[in-house]
């Protein structure tokens, strides 16, 4: 492969992963009160049976 395909590459990767890595530093994890959490528990345990029964 002559050298400009390797430095398009590089350049592609380097963008991917870099991009990767923006998204991990800027993610932040949601501050939820206990009744909010309460709820999305409940709200998984029915959706957990709910599931089950389909089956």
């Amino acid at each position: 492969m002559p050298w400009y395909a390797w430095l398009i590459l590089l350049v592609a990767i380097g963008s991917i992963v870099g991009g990767l890595l923006m998204l991990k530093d800027s993610a932040k994890k949601l501050p939820l009160t206990d009744e909010q959490l309460k709820r999305v528990h409940e709200r998984n345990a029915e959706m957990d049976a709910k599931e089950a029964r389909d089956r």
